[in-house]
C-alpha cells in the first residue's frame, strides 16, 4: 500500500508543473494529461472483471502491471511533444489505475477480518502519498521529470515485491461463471435509479465532480505560480488531515448523517477555491493553508460518505454493481469533463509574455462557482431520511 500509492503522488501532484514549465504545455494539453486517469478509470473496470478476476492470479497481474507500467513512465519522463507523452502517460495510466482495484482485492482475500485489519493496512497507503510529496517538495523537483523517474523506479521496486505477496488465485471459475459487459460497467445498478434520491445523488456526484478537477490539475503550478516555496510537500497538508478526518467519520455520521456531511463536503471545496482565489504568498498565505487543510473535509465528507451512502441504498447483490457504476460516473466520466476544462479556462486566463503567468483570482472563481451551484441544488432536491439503525455504535454496517 505504501508503494502503491507512493508512486500516484510522486508523479500525479507536481504534474502540471513540469508540463507548464519544462515542457511549455498549454493549460488544455495539461488539463488532457492529468485526465489520463479518468480514461483509464473508466477503462480498468472492463480490465478487472473481465480478465483479471477471471484468469490470472491476482499478485502475478499486479506485477506485471507495475513492472510494465513503470518501464511505460520512464519512458514518458524522456517525451517533450505533447502528442508523444499523451500516449505514454495514457498507457501508463491504463496499467497503473486497474491495481488499485487489485490491491484492495488481495487484501480483502488474505485477511481474516478485513473490517478491523484493512483500515491499518490501507492508511500506509495515505502515509506513502505524503512521502512522495515531502520528497518531491523538499528536493525541489516539481518543475522537471525526475517525479515521474522516481516514479517509475518505485513502481519496477512494487511489481517485483509482487511476487512474494501471497497466492491469490482468480475469484471466479472461468468454467462455471460468465462476466457480461453488464456486470463489468455496473449496469445491474443502473434499476437504483428510479429512486429520485439516489438520481439526485447520482447527478449531483457527477457535476460537483467537474469542479473538483480544477485542484487535482492546477493546485500545484498554482502554488509554485505565485511563489510558494515546497508546494508539494506543504500539499501534503490535505493528506494529513484526511487521516484526521477519516478517524472521525463514524463519530460524525452517526451525528450528522449522510445528507449533512455530503452537504458539508461540497461546502469544503467551494470554500477552499474561495481561499485559493484570494490568497497569495505573502499575508494571505494562511488562505493557501486553509485551502490545502480543507482536503479531509473535501474528499471523505464527500468520497467516503458517498460511497458509504451507495452502500446502504443498495440490495446485497447490487453493492458491487452500484460502487463500480458511481466511480465510472464520477471519477471517470466526471473526472475526465473537468481536467479537460479546467484546462481550457486556464488557458483563457493565461497573461502572455515572457513567461506564461495566470489571472489565478479569476480561475478559482469558477469552480467555486460551480461547486456552490451544485450545493445549492443538491440541499434543495436531495431528500434522505437517516433511519434509526443509521445512528448507532457503528454507521459503517447501517443499512
Amino acid at each position: 500500500m505504501f508503494l502503491q500509492y507512493f508512486i500516484w503522488g510522486a508523479w500525479f501532484v507536481p504534474l502540471g508543473t513540469y508540463l507548464g514549465g519544462a515542457l511549455e504545455f498549454s493549460g488544455e494539453e495539461i488539463g488532457l494529461a492529468v485526465g489520463t486517469t479518468a480514461v483509464a478509470a473508466m477503462v480498468s473496470p472492463f480490465f478487472v472483471g473481465m480478465v483479471a478476476d477471471r484468469f490470472f492470479a491476482t499478485e502475478r497481474i499486479l506485477a506485471a502491471c507495475h513492472i510494465a507500467g513503470g518501464a511505460v513512465l520512464a519512458i514518458a519522463a524522456l517525451q517533450t511533444s505533447f502528442l508523444t507523452f499523451y500516449l505514454a502517460l495514457l498507457v501508463y495510466a491504463l496499467c497503473y489505475m486497474p491495481t488499485l482495484a487489485l490491491t484492495n482485492s488481495l487484501s480483502f482475500r488474505q485477511m481474516s477480518d478485513p473490517g478491523q485489519e484493512f483500515p491499518a493496512v490501507r492508511v500506509l497507503g495515505t502515509i506513502g502519498w505524503i512521502a512522495a510529496g515531502l520528497l518531491v517538495g523538499f528536493l525541489r523537483l516539481e518543475a522537471t521529470a525526475v517525479p515521474m523517474q522516481i516514479a517509475a523506479a518505485a513502481s519496477i521496486v512494487l511489481g517485483l515485491f509482487c511476487f512474494t505477496l501471497p497466492h491469490t488465485p482468480p475469484s471466479q471459475n472461468r468454467t462455471t461463471s460468465t462476466t457480461t459487459l453488464r456486470d463489468v460497467l455496473g449496469l445491474d445498478a443502473l434499476q437504483l435509479l428510479k429512486e429520485r434520491s439516489f438520481t439526485i445523488f447520482v447527478t449531483g456526484s457527477f457535476l460537483v465532480c467537474v469542479p473538483l478537477q480544477f485542484y487535482y490539475a492546477f493546485a500545484n503550478p498554482f502554488l509554485n505560480e505565485i511563489g510558494m516555496e515546497n508546494a508539494a510537500g506543504k500539499m501534503t497538508l490535505g493528506q494529513m488531515s484526511e487521516i484526521g478526518f477519516m478517524l472521525l467519520m463514524p463519530w460524525l455520521l452517526a451525528r450528522l448523517g449522510v445528507k449533512k456531511l455530503l452537504l458539508i463536503g461540497m461546502l469544503a471545496w467551494a470554500v477552499r477555491y474561495l481561499l485559493f482565489a484570494y490568497g497569495d504568498a505573502g499575508p494571505g498565505v494562511w488562505m493557501l493553508y486553509g485551502g490545502i487543510l480543507l482536503h479531509g473535509i473535501c474528499y471523505d465528507f464527500f468520497f467516503v460518505t458517498g460511497q458509504i451512502y451507495v452502500d446502504r441504498k443498495a440490495p446485497d447483490d447490487l453493492r458491487a454493481a452500484a460502487q463500480g457504476f458511481i466511480a465510472f460516473v464520477t471519477l471517470g466520466v466526471g473526472g475526465f469533463i473537468g481536467t479537460w476544462l479546467s484546462g481550457r479556462i486556464v488557458d483563457y486566463y493565461a497573461i502572455a509574455g515572457g513567461t506564461v503567468t495566470h489571472q489565478w483570482n479569476e480561475i478559482w472563481m469558477v469552480p467555486a462557482a460551480g461547486a456552490g451551484l451544485v450545493l445549492i441544488l443538491f440541499a434543495v432536491f436531495f431528500v434522505h431520511r437517516e433511519t434509526p439503525s443509521t445512528t448507532g455504535s457503528d454507521p459503517y454496517t447501517a443499512n
